[in-house]
């Protein structure tokens, strides 16, 4: 039986990273997933409209823009047959406040079977946002990610709640990222 998981994490936390290690993983066991990220389906048809520059103005969007990009990749990913692990954000956080990364129609196109958060302290994710030149991310302070992980949680509840699906978070400490990728594999299997 096929498998629908979305993962998720604030920017910074090191997600894309623990995925690309578990699913290496899971390759070698025989174990095969569609990779999709929800965010680069976005921006690539936001940029093809002229709506933005880079992947880090994606999220200055209007709620209208960010709506219909949403709905256009959530119909795309849904005709994805296999196993399929979308890495995307449970929120956004834009000028006016957290946007829901998965609203309902999202979600009712997705269906996913497991949500997994991908957490660590925030000062660690304070870190790797400062030493990665190669995106454009607000340096929140502690509390601000503090705020965010805590709303995620709440949202991931929320997700849950509408889709019956299982919620689990992993821990991406520094220097243990073995770990996190041996536990996402482990929930992937």
């Amino acid at each position: 039986m096929a498998s629908k998981c979305i993962i998720t994490g604030v920017p910074g936390v090191g997600k894309t990273t623990v995925i690309t290690g578990a699913l290496a993983r899971l390759e070698q066991e025989g174990v095969r997933y569609a990779n999709i990220s929800f965010g680069s389906f976005m921006f690539e048809t936001a940029l093809a409209e002229g709506l933005v520059k880079n992947r880090d103005e994606m999220r200055l969007l209007s709620k209208d823009d960010q709506k219909t990009l949403q709905q256009r990749a959530a119909g795309a990913i849904a005709k994805t047959e296999g196993n399929v692990l979308v890495d995307t954000h449970a929120s956004v956080k834009t000028p006016k406040g957290f946007l829901a990364g998965l609203p309902e129609w999202v979600l009712e196109a997705l269906r996913p079977d497991l949500f997994v958060l991908i957490e660590t302290d925030e000062d660690q994710i304070l870190g790797r946002r400062l030493g990665d030149p190669s995106r454009v991310r607000d340096m929140d302070t502690y509390r601000a990610l503090a705020s965010h992980q805590s709303f995620n949680r709440a949202i991931a509840a929320a997700y849950a709640m509408k889709t019956g699906c299982t919620v689990a978070m992993v821990t991406n400490a520094d220097h243990l990222l073995d770990r996190a990728v041996d536990d996402l594999a482990a929930l992937l299997r």
